[in-house]
C-alpha cells in the first residue's frame, strides 16, 4: 500500500506516524510546502517574545528524524499543484529545483491545513505588515524587530494569535494597539467573560480599538499606517494582519472534491472525502460541533491531530470515527488564564437553544491555604432539560483542570446538576473540599429544584428605581462605600435578621453581594420569612468588571498606554 500525505505539522505528521505504527509495509510519502514537516504552531509568538529562545525548539520533528524512526520519506519544500482521483496520482513541484513530477498513490490524505485571512483591502505584501502562521513567518517578524526595533505595533485581530502575538511584544518593549471589529477579543467567550480578559491586557498596557474596522495598509513616514473605517489612521513601525484563518483547500476544489463551510472539506466520521480513496484532516475539514450538532470550523491542534490518527486507522483496516469537536481551548493572557469548551450564549442563541448560566467566583483551591486565587467561572446549560452546553473560565490557576473537568462531562452527556456528583482529587494546595466544578454543579441542582431564583447583568438596568421592589446589597458597609450599583440599599447579609423588618416583605427583593455567596444566604433567610427573592449571579465584583469595560468601548479610550 502507498500512502501519499499532502501537509504535515498536526494532521498530516500524526497519520503518517500511524500508519507506519499499525503496516510496516506500507509506502509512506509525505509532501509538505514548507520548509518544517512538524513543529509547534502554538508555540510561534513565544519564540517572537524570547520566551523560547532556541529555534530548533519550535520544530519537533525534522525529515531526518522522521525517517530514521518511522521510514517515512519526508518531502519539504515539495508543492502539490494538482489531484487527479481518476489516475490517483498528485502533481508536485520541487520548490527548490523547480522540478515537476507525477506521484501515484493508493490512499491520498490532505492536511493542507488554513492560511492566514486575507481581506480585499489595499496594501496587502507591504514590506511591514506581517502574518503570522509558519514557522518562516516567524521567523521573518522576529527578525524583523531584531533588525528595526520598532517601538510600536498595530495588530489587526483578536483571536489567539492576536493576543499571544501582543503579549510577547510588550514583553519586548512595544507599544501594542490592537484593532477588533467585533466590540470584544477572543470571540468563543461571552462579552461579560471577555471583560476580564480586557482588564488584563490594558493593564500591562495594550491599547483595545473594539468595534473598529481596518480597511486597509499604507507606507508613511518610514513606517506603517493602519487605515480605519471612519477613524483616524493609526501610524506604527509595523503591522500584523490576525483577523482569522480560512481553510486552504484550493487543490480540494480544483479536484472536484465536494465542500462545505468557508469552502472547507467535506468529510464523514471516517475522514473519507467525496472521492474514493482520499482522505482529509486539520484545519481544512468541516466538522460537527458536539453541543448542537450543526457543521463548524475548529481550527485547533487537538482535533487535527486526532483527525489524523482516525484517518490512518481506517486506512489500515480499523474501524475508527470522528464524532465531532467541543473547540475546547485554553489561552495565556500575561498573568491571566482564559479557557472555554463547548458553546456560548450567542452561539445557543443562533442554535435556538433556550439556555441558562450561573456565575461563580471560587477560589483556586481551599481559602486558608495561603496564595488562593479568584477564578470567575460561567456555565451553560439547557432550561428544560439540563443539558450542558458549555463553560468558560478566566483566573489565575486552576482554570485549565477545571475545564478539563467540564469538557469531559459535556461530551459524556452529564447532566449539568450532577457535576456536584463528581469525586474531584482534593488536597489544600490544589482545590477545595467543594471544588469549583461542584459548586457550578451545587446551584444549578437549586434552580432546578427552584431554591435559587437568579436576576442577571442584563436584567439589572430594567429593574424599577420606583419603590415596587426592593434592591438590596448585603455586603459590609465598608465594601458598600467603595462603590455600589444606584438604588441599592445596603443591609450586611450577618445584620439582615434584625434589621428585616426594615423590608417590605409585599415587595419582590433583588440581592447583590461581592461575588454571590453572601447574596445567596440572604436570598434563603429571606425566603424562609416569606419575601420572594432573587440573588444576582456574578455579584458585584462581576457587575462592575462587564460596565467598566462596556464604558470604555463605548467611548474607545486608549488603555493604559506607554505615553
Amino acid at each position: 500500500m502507498k500512502v501519499v500525505i499532502v501537509g504535515g505539522v498536526a494532521g498530516g505528521a500524526t497519520a503518517a506516524a500511524r500508519i507506519r505504527r499499525l503496516d510496516e509495509k506500507a509506502e509512506i510519502i509525505v509532501f509538505e510546502r514548507s520548509g518544517y514537516i512538524s513543529y509547534a504552531n502554538c508555540g510561534l509568538p513565544y519564540y517572537i517574545g524570547g520566551v523560547i529562545e532556541d529555534p530548533e525548539e519550535l520544530t519537533l520533528q525534522t525529515p531526518e528524524s522522521f525517517f530514521e524512526r518511522f521510514r517515512v520519506q519526508m518531502n519539504i519544500r515539495h508543492e502539490v499543484l494538482q489531484i487527479s482521483p481518476e489516475e490517483k496520482t498528485v502533481t508536485v513541484k520541487n520548490l527548490e529545483t523547480g522540478e515537476v513530477f507525477a506521484e501515484s498513490y493508493d490512499k491520498l490524505i490532505l492536511s493542507p491545513g488554513a492560511k492566514p485571512t486575507q481581506p480585499s483591502i489595499p496594501g496587502l505584501g507591504l514590506e511591514k505588515l506581517f502574518t503570522l502562521r509558519t514557522v518562516e513567518d516567524t521567523f521573518r517578524i522576529k527578525e524583523y524587530i531584531e533588525k528595526n526595533q520598532p517601538k510600536s505595533a498595530v495588530l489587526a485581530g483578536g483571536g489567539f494569535i492576536g493576543i499571544e502575538l501582543a503579549e510577547n511584544l510588550r514583553e519586548l518593549g512595544i507599544k501594542v494597539t490592537i484593532v477588533q471589529r467585533p466590540k470584544q477579543l477572543m470571540h468563543p467567550f461571552d462579552p461579560d467573560m471577555a471583560a476580564f480578559i480586557h482588564a488584563e491586557m490594558r493593564k500591562h498596557g495594550v491599547e483595545l480599538l473594539l468595534g473598529k474596522t481596518v480597511a486597509g495598509f499604507a507606507e508613511k513616514d518610514g513606517g506603517i499606517e493602519t487605515l480605519l473605517e471612519n477613524e483616524e489612521p493609526l501610524h506604527a513601525d509595523m503591522a500584523i494582519l490576525a483577523i482569522g484563518v480560512t481553510p486552504d483547500t484550493k487543490l480540494a476544489r480544483e479536484a472536484g472534491l465536494a465542500l462545505g463551510l468557508k469552502g472547507s472539506i467535506l468529510v464523514n466520521e471516517k475522514m473519507e472525502t467525496s472521492k474514493k480513496d482520499i482522505y482529509a484532516v486539520g484545519d481544512a475539514v468541516q466538522v460537527r460541533h458536539l453541543v448542537t450538532g450543526e457543521d463548524a470550523l475548529i481550527s485547533l491542534a487537538g482535533p487535527a491531530n486526532k483527525q489524523g490518527r482516525i484517518a490512518a486507522d481506517n486506512i489500515c483496516g480499523l474501524n475508527s470515527s470522528y464524532q465531532g469537536s467541543l473547540g475546547s481551548s485554553v489561552l495565556k493572557i500575561f498573568g491571566l488564564t482564559a479557557a472555554m469548551t463547548g458553546i456560548n450564549e450567542e452561539t445557543a442563541k443562533k442554535a435556538g437553544i433556550a439556555a441558562d448560566k450561573v456565575i461563580l467566583s471560587p477560589m483556586s483551591h481551599a481559602g486558608y491555604y495561603p496564595g488562593g486565587k479568584l477564578m470567575t467561572m460561567k456555565v451553560l446549560f439547557e432550561k428544560e432539560t439540563y443539558k450542558l452546553l458549555g463553560a468558560q473560565i478566566v483566573g489565575f490557576e486552576g482554570v485549565d483542570k477545571r475545564i478539563d473537568v467540564l469538557a469531559t462531562a459535556i461530551q459524556l452527556g452529564l447532566p449539568a446538576d450532577r457535576l456536584k456528583e463528581l469525586d474531584l482529587a482534593y488536597a489544600p494546595p490544589y482545590s477545595s473540599a467543594k471544588d469549583p466544578v461542584n459548586m457550578a454543579g451545587f446551584m444549578i441542582e437549586n434552580i432546578r429544584n427552584g431554591i435559587l431564583k437568579q436576576f442577571d447583568i442584563e436584567e439589572v438596568d430594567k429593574l424599577p428605581h420606583d419603590g415596587s421592589v426592593t434592591l438590596l446589597d448585603t455586603r459590609t458597609v465598608r465594601e458598600y462605600s467603595r462603590g455600589h450599583i444606584d438604588g441599592f440599599i445596603n443591609i450586611p447579609v450577618d445584620e439582615l435578621r434584625e434589621r428585616v423588618n426594615e423590608l417590605d416583605p409585599g415587595k419582590k427583593v433583588y440581592v447583590i453581594c461581592q461575588s454571590g455567596l453572601r447574596s445567596y444566604i440572604a436570598v434563603r433567610i429571606l425566603s424562609g420569612l416569606g419575601f420572594d427573592a432573587y440573588n444576582f449571579t456574578g455579584g458585584f465584583r462581576y457587575y462592575d468588571a462587564v460596565k467598566n469595560d462596556r464604558a470604555m468601548i463605548k467611548r474607545a479610550l486608549p488603555c493604559g498606554m506607554d505615553k
